[in-house]
């Protein structure tokens, strides 16, 4: 209190406020009700709990195989890349990785399904039964895979660099992942005909299959005439259809002469 007002004083002072109403205090000082006052900044509460993981980003493995196929300025260097693509999980069960075999100049490119067990064991595609009755048909026509000359000599890949598990087919998701690296393959090599053997190549570069319904009739695909043909393998389960399979190579020779 202060001193230099007295008991009775500051009783005389409140006992008239009192009167005039006054009921509560609520400050020493006078507050000015009009003045601007700065509202407080909220702060945002944090969320009880751990912390919330980053999701993951979702891949899509056909976009980085065109990514990683468009930027090999060689076969050399799509090989490479097709090495060092870790979406397919073939490669995981598969012995060696399986490329090309054959001459790179050759007018004939030979497009296959995957590695058997044969192939996945030596790394080079077509050296099993079916591979030597390949070699029998093609020599035929005077075509061979260790020919330097361009007209006399084949190039042989796979749709699959890897053997899928007991030789089971490529599934969709598969092929769609490695047809990139098939595309910019042919690129490369930039054969003057593409041989389809069996349904897995005609699915992955012509979008459809039946090969006993296609085999023989050309098409084209990626620039290039094609022409599906039975597989070797299925020739060695299905002798009789050699002959068909001898009538597409008549005609792929045909075309080479013209």
């Amino acid at each position: 209190m202060d001193s230099a007002v007295d008991y009775w004083t500051a009783r005389a002072l409140l006992e008239w406020q009192v009167e005039l109403g006054v009921d509560e205090a609520i400050l020493d000082a006078p507050v000015d009700r009009f003045e601007k006052v700065e509202e407080p900044v909220a702060v945002e509460a944090k969320p009880k709990g751990p912390p919330v993981p980053p999701q993951p980003v979702e891949v899509d493995p056909a976009q980085e195989a065109t990514t990683a196929a468009s930027a090999a300025v060689s076969r050399e260097a799509l090989g490479d890349a097709m090495q060092a693509f870790e979406h397919c999980e073939l490669k995981l069960g598969a012995k060696n990785f399986v490329f090309c075999d054959g001459n790179p100049d050759a007018r004939v490119m030979i497009i296959g399904e995957a590695p058997g067990r044969e192939e996945d064991l030596a790394g080079k595609p077509f050296v099993g039964r079916a591979g030597h009755l390949l070699d029998k048909m093609f020599g035929c026509i005077g075509l061979t895979r260790s020919s330097p000359d361009p007209a006399k000599s084949i190039y042989i890949t796979n749709v699959m660099p890897w053997r899928p598990p007991a030789n089971r087919t490529p599934d969709a998701k598969e092929i769609a992942m490695m047809l990139p690296f098939l595309k910019r393959h042919v690129e490369l090599v930039s054969p003057d005909f593409i041989v389809l053997m069996g349904n897995t190549p005609c699915q992955a570069l012509l979008g459809k299959g039946g090969i006993t319904r296609i085999r023989g009739n050309w098409t084209e695909a990626l620039g290039k005439p094609v022409l599906p043909v039975f597989h070797p393998a299925y020739l060695l389960r299905q002798p009789l259809a050699k002959r068909e399979a001898w009538a597409d190579l008549l005609d792929l020779s045909a075309r080479l002469e013209d």
